[in-house]
C-alpha cells in the first residue's frame, strides 16, 4: 500500500498539470450536468414493510385524488373576540377568504370550510384545506404571495388567521451560509497551523473541489435515482470536513519531510505513501459507516449515506492525487518562511562544514537547543504517560457523566407543534388544538381493504363503530369509499396529540384489535397517516440499531486489525467511540430535549429528538472518530515498528501528530457547527450533535484516554496471535517497507539515521522514564 501510494504521489507531482486539469475538468463537467438536469425530487418517506407504508401504498393506488402528492396548506380563521365565524358578516368575510385562495394556476381546489364540517363547536374557529397541483418545492413566488396577501386582507379586518402545511414557505435565517462558516473558520485554524497561506490554502482548495464534485454529481444524478435535495446536506457535511482533514495530514507531513532535508517530489512521494495510506484507512472506516446505514431499510437514510459515502470517496482521491500535484506547484512554499530560511541555512551550514569552513561544535549546539524545546504534543504525552490512571479514570468519568441524559432519551420526528412559538405554523397548529382537541393535528386514517369484493361501506362501518369504543378514540368519521366500492377510508381523531405517547399506545391498540375485526369483516385493516408512519419510523430504526451496530463496528474492526496489526488497539477504539457517542447523545438530550442553553444554541422549542438522530450518529461519528484513531495512533505503529519502545512511540506519535489532529478536529468542528445557526430543525440538531461529538471524541477520547490506555497496555498493545498474523494480508500502512526500500538497512545514511532517531527519542523521553 505505501510504496504504490508513494509512486503514486511522485507520479501526481510530476504531472501536476494534467493532474489538476483533470480534476478542475471533471468540477466543469459534473457541475454543467448538474444545471442541466431537471429539479430534485421532494423529500419524502417510505418504509418498505410496515402496516404504515401498506396502508399508504394501498391508498396510492384505490384512492389516486385524495393520496395526491401537491402541496397542502390548512388556513385557519378565528373570529374576533366575542363573534362567532358564523355569524353573517364573519361567513362573508370567510368566503371571500375562500375564493381568494381558489385564485392562482398552481391551486388544485380549496375545501369551504362550512360545506367540510370544518368549523370547531363553540363556532369560533374554521379551517380551509387548500391542495397545490405540484408538490411544495416547485410552488412559485407568485403562489406564495397569494397565500400571503390573501390571508393578510383577511387578517387586516380582525380575524386571527394562521397557515400551516407544506405549502407555507419557512422562513430562512441564514439561507445556506453553514458551509461558508465552516470554511472561514477552517481557513483560520489552517493559517495558525501552518502559518503559510499556501499550505492553509491547499486543504481548503482541495476540498472545495471534491464537494462541488460530490453535489453537483447528486444534483445531476437526483431526478434519475430520486435523490432529493435533502441528500446533498449530509454529504456537504461530512465532505467538507474529512475533505480538508485529509489534504491536511498529507500537507502536514510533506512539510515534515521537507524539515529533514529531502527534495520536492521525494517529500510528496513519502507524504502520500505514509499518511496517504492513514487516509485510504481513515476514509474506508467513514465509508463503510455511512454505506452501512442501507441496513436501517428506510430509503431516504440509505441514499443520504451512500451519497456521503461517494463524496467521501472523492475527498480521498484528491487527496492522493491532487494534493501531491498541488505541492509540485508550491515546492517549499508550503513552510513557513522561518522554516524555509532554517532550512537554507542547515543547507549552507552542511556545505560549509563539507568544504571544512564550520567551527567545530557550532551546528551540533543549535540543532542540541532545538530538540530542547518540545512542542505541546510531546509535553502533553509525557504528562499522559506520567499519569496514565488518573487522565482515564477523569475522561470515562467525565464523559459518562455527560451521557447520563441519554437515558431519558424521547424520540419523534419534528412536526408544526415543535416550530417556534412565534411561527405562523405553530400559531395554525395550536388554534388547532385548542379548538378541536389536541389529536386533531395527528389524526389516523384507517384503510379497510376488501379484497376486490364491493361490500367495503359495510365492513368500514362495522369498522368504525368498534374503534369508537376504544380508549383514547376522540371521534371516528365516517367512511369514504373508492369508486370501485372495495376499499374505504376511516379517519380516527385521537384525544391527545401526535407527539404524545398515548396516541403510540392506541395505535398498538388499534392493530391488535385489527385481527379481530378483519375476521369479522373479511378485510384487511391497516392503520396509517403522520402520527402512524412516525411511530413506525422510529419502530424501525430502534429494531435496526444493534443490527448496523454489529455491522459497522465488526467491518471497521477488521480495518484497523488491517492497519495497526493489533487485537487490543482496535478494540479500544471501538469501545472508546461508545463512550464519545454516548456522551454526544447525552448532550444533544440536554439542550434540544431538555431545554438547556437553548437560547445558546438557537432552538426554539424543546421536544422529542429526531428519531434518526441515534443511528445517524452511529454512523457518522464512527467514521469521524476512527479518522483520528488512524491519523494518531498510525504514527505511534510507524514508530513502534520501526524500532521505538511502547512509551516512546506514543510521545512520537503526538510529537509529530498532535498538533495536526487538534487542528483537524477544530476544523471539523467548526464546519459542523456552522449548521447550528440553519433554521431546519432537523439540521442544526445533525450539526450540534456532529460537532459535539467529534469534540469528546478527538479531544477527550483519542488525545487523553487512548495514550492512557497504551501507556498501561505497554507491548501487549501491539499483540496479535501468531495465526492471525499470518492469515492477515500486510497493508504496510506504517511503510515498514517502503522505508527499507528507500533507505537500505547497509548503508551508512541508514545506521545515521536510526541512530540519531533513538537518540532524539530518548533525549525527549528522558523526563518520562526519570
Amino acid at each position: 500500500m505505501a510504496t504504490f501510494l508513494y509512486k503514486l504521489g511522485r507520479l501526481s507531482f510530476r504531472r501536476r498539470r494534467y493532474v489538476a486539469l483533470l480534476w478542475v475538468l471533471l468540477l466543469g463537467g459534473i457541475g454543467y450536468a448538474s444545471s442541466a438536469a431537471p429539479a430534485p425530487p421532494a423529500d419524502s418517506f417510505s418504509m418498505p414493510g410496515t402496516d404504515s407504508q401498506k396502508a399508504f401504498d394501498l391508498l396510492d393506488e384505490r384512492f389516486p385524488a385524495a393520496s395526491a402528492e401537491g402541496a397542502t396548506a390548512r388556513v385557519v380563521i378565528r373570529a374576533p373576540e366575542g363573534e362567532k365565524i358564523t355569524d353573517p358578516a364573519a361567513k362573508a368575510e370567510v368566503d371571500q377568504l375562500v375564493a381568494a385562495l381558489g385564485k392562482g394556476a398552481q391551486v388544485a381546489g380549496v375545501a369551504d370550510p362550512y360545506k367540510a364540517n370544518a368549523v370547531s363547536k363553540d363556532g369560533t374557529t374554521a379551517y380551509a384545506s387548500v391542495t397545490y397541483k405540484v408538490i411544495s418545492t416547485e410552488l412559485t413566488d407568485k403562489t406564495h404571495d397569494a397565500l400571503t396577501d390573501a390571508t393578510d386582507k383577511t387578517r387586516a379586518e380582525g380575524f386571527t388567521v394562521e397557515t400551516g402545511g407544506d405549502a407555507v414557505q419557512a422562513e430562512q435565517e441564514m439561507g445556506g451560509s453553514a458551509e461558508l462558516i465552516g470554511i472561514a473558520v477552517s481557513a483560520v485554524v489552517l493559517v495558525i497551523t501552518f502559518g503559510s497561506l499556501i499550505a492553509a490554502g491547499l486543504p481548503l482548495l482541495t476540498a472545495i473541489i471534491g464537494v462541488g464534485i460530490g453535489v453537483s454529481g447528486i444534483a445531476a444524478l437526483g431526478s434519475v435515482l430520486n435523490l432529493s435535495g435533502t441528500t446533498s446536506t449530509l454529504a456537504m457535511m461530512i465532505g467538507l470536513a474529512v475533505g480538508i482533514d485529509y489534504a491536511l495530514f498529507i500537507v502536514s507531513r510533506y512539510r515534515a519531510e521537507i524539515a529533514e532535508g529531502r527534495e520536492p517530489e521525494e517529500a510528496a512521494g513519502r507524504a502520500t505513501g505514509t499518511a496517504g495510506s492513514a487516509v485510504v484507512f481513515a476514509g474506508l472506516t467513514v465509508i463503510v459507516a455511512l454505506a452501512g446505514l442501507s441496513v436501517v431499510n428506510i430509503p431516504m437514510l440509505t441514499k443520504m449515506g451512500l451519497a456521503a459515502a461517494a463524496t467521501v470517496a472523492i475527498a480521498v482521491l484528491i487527496a492522493l492525487t491532487m494534493i501531491p500535484a498541488l505541492l509540485g506547484f508550491a515546492g517549499k512554499r508550503a513552510l513557513r518562511r522561518k522554516d524555509r530560511k532554517n532550512l537554507k541555512s542547515r543547507a549552507d551550514s552542511k556545505d560549509s562544514k563539507d568544504r571544512g569552513l564550520t567551527k567545530p561544535g557550532a551546528t551540533h549546539s543549535t540543532t542540541a537547543a532545538e530538540k530542547t524545546k518540545p512542542n505541546l504534543g510531546t509535553r502533553w504525552a509525557r504528562l499522559v504517560l506520567r499519569r496514565p490512571v488518573t487522565v482515564l479514570l477523569i475522561g470515562v468519568l467525565g464523559l459518562g457523566a455527560v451521557a447520563v441524559p441519554a437515558t431519558s432519551l424521547e424520540l419523534g420526528l419534528p412536526d408544526e407543534g415543535t416550530s417556534a412559538p412565534d411561527t405562523t405554523q405553530r400559531k395554525a397548529y395550536d388554534l388547532l388544538s385548542e379548538s378541536f382537541g389536541a389529536g386533531f393535528n395527528g389524526p389516523l386514517m384507517v384503510t379497510v381493504d376488501t379484497g376486490g369484493t364491493k361490500d367495503a361501506a359495510a365492513a368500514a362501518k362495522t369498522v368504525g363503530t368498534s374503534l369508537a369504543k376504544v380508549d383514547g378514540v376522540a371521534a371516528v368519521t365516517p367512511a369514504s369509499v373508492n369508486p370501485a366500492g372495495d376499499t374505504a377510508i376511516i379517519t380516527v381523531v385521537p384525544t391527545t396529540g401526535p407527539s404524545d405517547h398515548r396516541t403510540e399506545e392506541l395505535v398498538k391498540t388499534i392493530r391488535s384489535e385489527a385481527s379481530g375485526l378483519e375476521a369479522d369483516t373479511e378485510s384487511d385493516v391497516l392503520v396509517t397517516g403522520q402520527t402512524a408512519m412516525t411511530i413506525d419510523f422510529s419502530q424501525t430504526l430502534d429494531d435496526a440499531l444493534l443490527p448496523y451496530l454489529g455491522l459497522v463496528v465488526g467491518l471497521a474492526f477488521l480495518l484497523l486489525m488491517l492497519v495497526f496489526r493489533s487485537v487490543l488497539v482496535p478494540l479500544k477504539a471501538a469501545l472508546g467511540f461508545l463512550l464519545s457517542v454516548a456522551a454526544a447523545l447525552g448532550a444533544v438530550v440536554a439542550v434540544f430535549q431538555w431545554g438547556w442553553l437553548a437560547d445558546v444554541v438557537g432552538v426554539d422549542q424543546p421536544g422529542p429528538i429526531m428519531s434518526m438522530m441515534p443511528i445517524f450518529m452511529i454512523g457518522v461519528v464512527f467514521g469521524l472518530a476512527m479518522d483520528y484513531e488512524v491519523f494518531l495512533v498510525t504514527r505511534m505503529r510507524e514508530a513502534y515498528v520501526h524500532g521505538a519502545r511502547p512509551a516512546e512511540a506514543v510521545v512520537t506519535g503526538f510529537k509529530h501528530g498532535g498538533r495536526v489532529v487538534g487542528a483537524a478536529a477544530v476544523i471539523m468542528i467548526s464546519v459542523f457547527s456552522g449548521f447550528i445557526m440553519e433554521n431546519d430543525d432537523m439540521i442544526k440538531m445533525m450539526g450540534f450533535g456532529l460537532a459535539i461529538a467529534v469534540f469528546f471524541d478527538a479531544f477527550v477520547v483519542r488525545m487523553a484516554i487512548v495514550p492512557a490506555v497504551l501507556a498501561l497496555l505497554g507491548r501487549s498493545a501491539w499483540w496479535l496471535p501468531r495465526w492471525l498474523d499470518k492469515l492477515l494480508p500486510n497493508m504496510d500502512v506504517e511503510g515498514e517497507k517502503l522505508h527499507k526500500s528507500l533507505t537500505p538497512a547497509s548503508s551508512p545514511a541508514a545506521e545515521d539515521e536510526h541512530e540519531d532517531r533513538d537518540n532524539d527519542e530518548d533525549r525527549e523521553l528522558q523526563p518520562v522514564r526519570g
